[in-house]
């Protein structure tokens, strides 16, 4: 029987694969380099998010761990622990050499229980305590740190030296993981991610007027954009997407399409 597009004399094997990574709607021939596209997440990869706050890194890169198979590290959440560990021991987290006396006191620990990334300190469980405007706060000034990034860079690293990782945050593709499989830069309008943390927060049962979230992601752009110690910026080879107008599932298809496409 001659298919189109196949070789000749060419030993045929039917496989059926089911994979929430894979977006295909047609059959056609696979060969010996084509085929490990089939089951992207069974090759290793980094896929690096980055954006600003807001611009939903963290729900696209938790959907595309677990489509994809593979572990997902949410560097945010590190410098939210750093900030959480100031506020505890009052310490003042706007005094970098306060912060980094302190460093060494910080036992940071990542673990996946039910295929949910949970973070402690020292021993203790903080992966709901991070999540407070305070420690949004305290997170976003200790970001600045050199000693506080080095230290937290060189963990992420780490983690994702030896399986494949999505990552997000707001320096993974340009310094954390600069030759990532993929590079993605998330974005969205002022508006729409202020009108996004609302509903998180409506969703948790805190009340927070719209005006005061708009003006702390205003605020958190500047300073994230013009910090002297990696600055928030698109990596030079990194894909934007505008998520303003885009459904969650719009944006991980084309994510898992550029994806396949470097595999």
């Amino acid at each position: 029987m001659y298919v189109k597009g196949s070789l000749e004399k060419c030993i045929r094997i039917a496989v059926l694969c089911q994979s929430e990574a894979l977006v295909q709607q047609t059959v056609c021939h696979q060969y010996l380099k084509g085929a490990k596209k089939l089951r992207p997440d069974l090759g290793r990869f980094t896929l690096a998010i980055d954006g600003p706050a807001g611009a939903g890194k963290s729900t696209i890169a938790k959907c595309l761990a677990q489509n994809l198979r593979c572990t997902y590290i949410d560097t945010g959440a590190m410098y939210r622990t750093v900030g959480l560990f100031c506020i505890q021991n009052n310490i003042d987290y706007t005094n970098e050499d306060a912060v980094n006396s302190v460093l060494s006191q910080i036992g940071i620990d990542i673990i996946y229980e039910d295929n949910a990334q949970k973070i402690y300190l020292n021993g203790v469980d903080v992966s709901t305590a991070i999540r407070t405007q305070e420690v949004a706060a305290a997170a976003s000034k200790v970001a600045t740190y050199k000693e506080v990034r080095e230290a937290l860079v060189d963990m992420q690293r780490k983690l994702a030296a030896t399986k494949s990782v999505v990552m997000d945050g707001r320096d993974i593709g340009t310094v954390v993981l600069p030759q990532a499989t993929l590079k993605i830069f998330l974005t969205a309008s002022a508006e729409e991610r202020a009108n996004r943390r609302l509903l998180e927060y409506e969703a948790k049962g805190m009340e927070v007027a719209y005006d005061v979230l708009l003006k702390e992601i205003q605020e958190r752009d500047d300073q994230d954009a013009n910090r002297e110690v990696s600055p928030l910026k698109k990596a030079d080879d990194g894909i934007e997407i505008d998520t303003t107008s885009l459904s969650i599932e719009e944006i991980i298809e084309r994510i898992a399409h550029l994806l396949q496409e470097r595999l």
